[in-house]
């Protein structure tokens, strides 16, 4: 029975020459601090262990000098794969200088690289990373020059595409829990999150290597419950026990028992934001909101749409997620982020993204750095800096629905609301919609091709991944395109006849996204009038989002039908109405139901030309009428010539 308590000094000196380590760690959560370190002590004194391998997921630091950036030194590390490189800087100018061999991978794959290997696998199988930079047919994730050697290979199954991942074994893996007994059994009480320790120690172990991990206190030997044992002790070599300063809950936070599940924090305390262009992107990136839906949330701007939905009081319709584990509550934002209060669970990451690769989202909101004619994003790579993909390769890839969330440019820009209206004061130097992104983190074609619908929210107005490209369909009260928006875009984007964003968007007052996500607004969108028989409904300035609310106004509709008791003719309302791309037939499969059994005729109209050619092609797919009239009048005088029975 063997104690396995250990120094800082004493376990590191078990890490040798050539040697593939990972180290825990999100952001700025959970980073084992007393031994990287230790490790970093240890090499500038003695010149060892020199040439180590270096697997981490997500970036692990202060992008300063903590975390993994004190592995920074040359001839420390030989070669890194990493999904975040822009929180370990030293490490990154090693890659750049051509000192390093130097991978970026998705989050995600390296997360799961880690329980493939404890199973002795030969790698990863996965489609993330199709069609972006990581795909070896564009640069393969490789960062300079110096790396040649391809560790992603493309392979076709059954006709599908396919892209096999493969790393060198894990031999040391730190890990970090709150509490450890004699024989090394770990608990995580008072951690944020469980991240990869599980996996990243059946990783190292089952490949002949060694596991260190790094804990606030000890327990006595069998006092541990064995529920609350996170990773089990015959998995782990040695304990260390750091000092309080090396083992903070974030390097920014010393202890919140709020993000470690011990209380829930009240609402109502959160922030409101202020109606900045902050808020403008995250109001309308919250009509998007799927009812019931789960959706993550990126770093940044996107981060806004949590405080929009909280001050609205729709928290309780929606499920929000954070790629390192959380399941619910309200995910933390700056040194915080990764942490989340009121959740209701909290997953390993590996396991989190198996439900994201999987297609578990029904949303994502994430940031956008740059943005192409394409509809291409980079957010990893830009001019000769290097950030990283992270997860948002594995978030944006298979969510049902993808936003784009940021500012249209860059570096400066100032923007006042004033009577409803926004008004740019200073327009920033940068251009973030560019001719050609500098590397493809999101590919916009290939989303299309899968039928993924693809928004991208600024402040002034939205786009959306169009057959052709970029396709300009919003616009924000007071900016005009030919001097608020062409000007600053190295392209032309597709402009049909673009909507007027949502007038609440631009007031102080809360824009009632409740009454918006719920449809409640529904039986009052539905009149009937007896003397002629016609049944109005009027879809102005409704979204459909997803096929539940296409149910949601069928419902309804049925059910007047019902009350009224006779065949009725239809006129509908399209004006400034919205739908989805992966409604438009469930959309017209209730139309052509509701044919059948309750309406003699539909007449429609709308003033977009846009919705009446997509409206139009889904009803010929269903055989309807696929007329949509061009104004109210041409739709009255159609009706008119019809005899719908009305009178008693």
């Amino acid at each position: 029975m063997k104690d396995k308590i250990v120094t800082a000094d004493q376990a590191v000196a078990l890490v040798r020459d050539r040697d593939t380590l990972t180290s825990v760690g999100f952001v700025q959560s959970c980073v084992p601090e007393a031994l990287l370190k230790a490790l970093e002590k240890r090499f500038l004194e003695t010149g060892s262990p020199r040439g180590l391998n270096l697997i981490a997921t997500a970036g692990q630091g202060d992008s300063k000098t903590k975390g993994l950036s004190r592995l920074g030194h040359e001839g420390l590390l030989r070669k890194v794969v990493a999904g975040n490189w822009s929180r370990m800087p030293s490490v990154c100018k090693l890659a750049l200088d051509e000192k390093i061999y130097g991978y970026n991978l998705p989050q995600g794959i390296i997360a799961q690289l880690f329980r493939d290997q404890a199973g002795r696998k030969p790698g990863t199988f996965s489609k993330i990373g199709l069609h972006t930079f990581v795909d070896p047919r564009y640069e393969g994730g490789r960062i300079n020059k110096k790396t040649t050697l391809d560790i992603v290979s493309f392979v076709e199954i059954d006709g599908e595409e396919w892209l096999f991942y493969k790393v060198a074994p894990v031999t040391v893996a730190f890990i970090r829990g709150t509490t450890a007994d004699p024989m090394g059994n770990i608990t995580m009480e008072k951690e944020p999150l469980t991240l990869n320790n599980l996996a990243m120690a059946m990783a190292a172990k089952n490949s002949n290597g060694i596991v260190i991990a790094q804990v606030e206190r000890i327990a006595e030997r069998g006092a541990l419950p064995a529920r609350q044992v996170k990773v089990p002790g015959i998995m782990v070599d040695c304990v260390v026990v750091a000092d309080p300063e090396d083992h903070m809950m974030n390097l920014a936070t010393l202890y919140n028992p709020a993000y470690a599940g011990e209380f829930r924090v009240p609402a109502t305390s959160l922030p409101v934001l202020p109606l900045d262009d902050r808020k403008i992107i995250a109001r309308r990136c919250a009509f998007e909101l799927p009812p019931n839906g789960i959706v993550n949330l990126g770093v940044g701007v996107p981060e806004g749409v949590a405080s929009v939905a909280n001050e609205e009081k729709v928290l309780q319709y929606i499920t929000l997620t954070v790629e390192a584990g959380a399941v619910g509550g309200i995910p933390a934002s700056g040194a915080n982020f990764g942490a989340s209060v009121n959740m209701d669970a909290v997953l390993d990451e590996n396991q989190q993204f198996d439900f994201y690769d999987g297609g578990g989202l029904d949303m994502a909101c994430l940031g956008m750095a740059e943005c192409d004619a394409e509809g291409n994003i980079n957010v990893s790579r830009f001019g000769k800096g290097l950030t990283g993909c992270g997860g948002f390769i594995n978030i944006s890839q298979n969510s049902r629905r993808v936003v784009f969330a940021g500012t249209f440019t860059a570096g400066g820009l100032k923007v006042a609301v004033e009577d409803g209206k926004l008004r740019i004061l200073t327009e920033g130097r940068a251009h973030k919609f560019v001719k050609k992104v500098n590397q493809i983190s999101f590919n916009g074609k290939y989303a299309y091709d899968r039928g993924q619908p693809v928004y991208y929210v600024t402040e002034r107005c939205v786009f959306r991944r169009a057959k052709h490209g970029l396709a300009l369909i919003e616009v924000a009260p007071g900016i005009d395109i030919e001097r608020d928006i062409l000007p600053h875009m190295d392209f032309a984007p597709i402009i049909g006849q673009p909507e007027l964003m949502d007038p609440r968007i631009f007031r102080p007052e809360p824009i009632g996204l409740e009454t918006h996500l719920l449809n409640l607004d529904l039986p009052d969108r539905v009149t009937y009038d007896p003397q002629r028989n016609i049944l109005f409904l009027n879809l102005e300035g409704m979204y459909i989002r997803v096929n539940q609310d296409v149910a949601a106004l069928r419902l309804v509709v049925e059910k007047r039908c019902k009350e009224i008791g006779k065949r009725v003719g239809v006129f509908v309302n399209y004006d400034s109405f919205r739908i989805s791309e992966d409604t438009y037939e469930a959309y017209a499969e209730m139309d052509r139901y509701m044919l059948e059994h309750y309406y003699t005729e539909i007449t429609r109209y709308a003033t977009s030309a846009f919705m009446r050619m997509k409206l139009g092609e889904a009803f010929s797919r269903r055989d309807i009428a696929p007329h949509v009239f061009e104004n109210k009048e041409d739709a009255q005088r159609f009706l008119a010539s019809f005899n719908l029975g009305g009178g008693d």
